[in-house]
């Protein structure tokens, strides 16, 4: 049973290093009875159409000179690839081939459909020996022994018949594509990008769950990537609007390929081949994805007026051409689009059908919601007003605006046309896992949070995310009424089960905001990267996990233009990280950070002068919530040595966890055993403070918690633990449960800049968070 068809570009194959990543794509994605189509390798297909033009003009001299050029070039890629056997079977046939070429050209009996046919031919052979190279079951097949048509329509049937008894079960078949036969047995071609085409016949031939065309984007995007840097990548698009780019000049899919899906279940998604581990765009139903926004240029183009057009001519003279067209109703009158180099050979189609109405056009259509379609059109004619351009024609129809005029629309107009037209239409999606103090404080604050974000996002708060317990609508969770929600329709979950309804959601944007304090929650990072969430994160064990771990988060997150902000892991609600960023970013050089990192640490050691136990602040402090359920957590110093980590990172010093020195603010062996048993030793917890007051006092100094990052030429030095700061110093006047940091750099060298402020509590924290969701919303749009 085939599973799944692949198809891959001529891209996708220009070179043996392509090919030896195809093939392990094909590897790692397929199973037995598989097919995977291919068209010809890199330019190919355009040498064969030179061959053919030069024959046409009887160029002997330039015919050999292009088969010589064919040759060396399937040599190479043979002679790269293959061993042994192999190499010497195909490069033997290559010759054969090339051969028989230059024999029928000779005799003036070459035909072109039969000459383009061999780019596909070579490619599908050579990979699948190559496959069979490496231990993969593997054949290759001709397409003109699966598709056959009579009078230039599909004979449905008995190509159906025809897959089912040719394609093998037990291996992986590589199909060519963009050819077929015609009932008397000679070569046909399937037009302009026949190999997808070929492709999706092949999956409704053979009832494949799903086709998965590979190319050299990484989906669906609202506009050319290449030209617009802001432009969104789809998760989702619906059949119906992938039918209408195609017609309005959108390259990635074309008309034709997704008409043999229709009506049928298969499941049809664009990937990259250059790029595996980034996220497709499904191409779906209608109704399983809400439509979206798209812009998309036309350039060289003529407007004809046709009398008396019927959709089976449209069809045809696409045919004709090689290219997908989109005709339309204006004012009464049928209209068609036609590239300009191909508007002669269309008015000859229709006989006197078809006149030009408008010539030499460019332009752009405006793909989205039918509801949006009339104030895009405004907003449009608005942003080409403001770069001078009129249009000399416009029409608007259900779900499109064509406009078409003199001018070229460049890239910087475009990027215009998308930020005015495109961005405001996004939706973000919220994902807040952690429901505890700061979690419910950051709900509560959200509602005027949207208020605020409203004017260029529309955001939502999707799901709810507690240590077992998950709540998930994609329409949307009231942060006003969330509890209740909660009690009636929270469910249990598993990883797996989140991971796959954040894949679900259908937004542009989505946000995982992390204020758990879970270090299995912050291993689930990677994954939602796969599926293209930005981060934000209250929890620190992400931004100190391992080096490489924390490197390749880094590099995948920049990979996909996702952000990842986490200001409130260190410093609860002070802008210590934006700080850092801004000093850097402004040309300065850090040399040192000190500071008490921890509210706990800093109330404890603030408030203690001795008139009480330190183990009675310590129990109070407890009782008050200021401190972990076991306090020795606090007393550990493990939370500021991670804080510690953070900041260095955010320098740029590649240090892990353990590179950082740590003592604690307890005798070592209070570590060990039960809270109760730390509870009957306390008296070594007052003596050892004790200890460390005196000798502070001794040198005019107070007894404090700190970590310091020393960073000059030669060395770093990392440090978190007990410290004697002289009376008068900042860390000196710290006031109780404050957070500070003390910053020296290049240009802050004598007089150290200091950050202070509020370093826990649940109405700061969670005011931190939304500054992060502030700041992600502001770099979005």
């Amino acid at each position: 049973m085939v599973n799944c068809v692949h198809k891959f570009g001529g891209s996708s194959l220009s070179s043996s290093e392509r090919y030896q990543s195809v093939a392990k794509i094909i590897i790692c994605h397929s199973q037995p009875g598989d097919c995977v189509v291919v068209s010809a390798a890199g330019k190919t297909t355009d040498t064969l159409v030179s061959l053919w033009q030069s024959y046409q003009q009887q160029d002997t001299q330039a015919v050999a000179d292009i088969l010589l050029q064919l040759n060396n070039h399937q040599s190479d890629l043979i002679e790269q690839l293959l061993q042994a056997d192999l190499k010497r079977s195909a490069l033997k046939t290559l010759l054969e081939e090339l051969n028989i070429i230059a024999n029928l050209a000779q005799s003036e009996q070459l035909k072109e459909a039969q000459l383009l046919a061999h780019g596909e031919v070579w490619s599908a052979r050579l990979l699948a020996a190559y496959l069979q190279q490496l231990n993969v079951h593997a054949c290759a097949h001709d397409a003109r022994l699966l598709f056959t048509l009579n009078d230039g329509e599909l004979r449905h049937a008995q190509n159906k018949l025809q897959c089912s008894s040719v394609i093998d079960a037990n291996k992986v078949n590589v199909v060519t594509g963009f050819i077929a036969a015609n009932t008397f047995g000679d070569t046909v071609t399937l037009g302009r990008n026949g190999s997808d085409y070929s492709a999706t016949l092949l999956a409704s031939y053979c009832d494949a769950k799903q086709v998965c065309i590979w190319t050299d984007t990484q989906g669906v995007f609202s506009t050319d990537p290449r030209k617009v840097k802001k432009a969104i990548k789809y998760a989702k698009v619906c059949r119906t609007q992938a039918n209408l780019l195609a017609r309005l000049g959108n390259p990635v899919l074309h008309a034709k390929t997704l008409s043999p899906l229709k009506n049928t279940n298969i499941k049809l998604a664009v990937r990259s081949s250059f790029d595996v581990q980034a996220s497709p765009t499904h191409i779906v139903k209608e109704g399983l994805a809400k439509k979206k926004r798209f812009i998309t240029t036309l350039q060289s183009v003529d407007l004809l007026t046709v009398e008396g057009m019927s959709e089976g001519e449209v069809a045809s003279v696409s045919q004709l051409i090689q290219h997908s067209l989109h005709h339309f109703n204006h004012n009464g009158e049928v209209y068609l689009v036609v590239p300009a180099a191909q508007t002669y050979q269309v008015i000859n189609y229709f006989a006197g059908r078809a006149n030009i109405s408008e010539s030499n056009l460019n332009g752009c259509a405006v793909v989205a919601p039918e509801q949006d379609i009339s104030t895009l059109k405004l907003q449009a004619l608005e942003v080409l007003a403001e770069q001078t351009i009129k249009p000399r024609f416009v029409h608007q129809d259900n779900g499109y605006v064509l406009l078409l005029t003199d001018q070229f629309i460049d890239s910087d107009v475009q990027s215009t046309l998308h930020d005015k037209l495109v961005n405001k239409g996004q939706e973000i999606a919220i994902i807040v896992a952690g429901l505890g103090n700061v979690g419910e404080v950051f709900i509560h604050q959200l509602a005027d949070q949207f208020e605020r974000l409203s004017g260029d996002f529309s955001i939502k708060l999707v799901a709810l995310v507690r240590s077992q317990e998950m709540l998930f609508n994609p329409s949307g969770v009231n942060p006003q009424t969330w509890q209740k929600q909660w009690q009636l329709e929270a469910k249990k979950y598993q990883s797996s089960d989140l991971l796959n309804s954040i894949n679900e959601l259908d937004y542009e944007h989505k946000v995982v905001i992390d204020i758990t304090a879970s270090e299995q929650f912050s291993q689930l990072y990677a994954d939602f990267v796969q599926s293209d969430c930005h981060l934000i994160s209250a929890n620190k064990y992400a931004g100190t996990a391992p080096t490489h771990w924390y490197q390749t988060l880094r590099h995948n997150l920049a990979e996909r233009n996702l952000h990842w902000r986490y200001n409130t892991s260190v410093g609860a609600g002070l802008p210590i990280n934006f700080a850092l960023a801004d000093l850097q970013n402004s040309g300065d050089k850090i040399t040192r950070i000190e500071g008490v990192f921890s509210g706990t640490l800093s109330w404890l050691c603030s408030k203690y002068d001795g008139s009480v136990s330190f183990s009675e602040l310590v129990l109070e402090a407890q009782k008050m919530g200021f401190t972990e359920p076991d306090p020795r957590e606090d007393l550990s110093g493990r939370d500021m040595q991670r804080k510690l980590l953070i900041l260095a990172r955010e320098l740029g010093v590649e240090l892990e966890l353990d590179d950082i020195s740590l003592s604690a603010l307890m005798p070592v062996e209070l570590a060990q055993g039960s809270w109760d048993d730390f509870i009957d030793k306390k008296t070594q917890l007052d003596a050892f403070i004790e200890e460390h007051a005196a000798a502070a006092q001794a040198k005019n100094a107070v007894l404090r918690y700190t970590g310091l990052l020393e960073i000059t030429r030669d060395k770093v030095v990392a440090k978190v633990g007990i410290a004697y700061v002289l009376n008068g110093d900042a860390l000196a006047n710290l006031t109780p449960g404050d957070n500070i940091f003390v910053i020296n750099s290049k240009w802050y060298s004598d007089n150290a800049l200091v950050i202070q402020g509020p370093g826990a509590g649940s109405e700061v924290t969670a005011a931190g968070v939304h500054s992060d969701l502030y700041w992600l919303v502001q770099n979005l749009k």
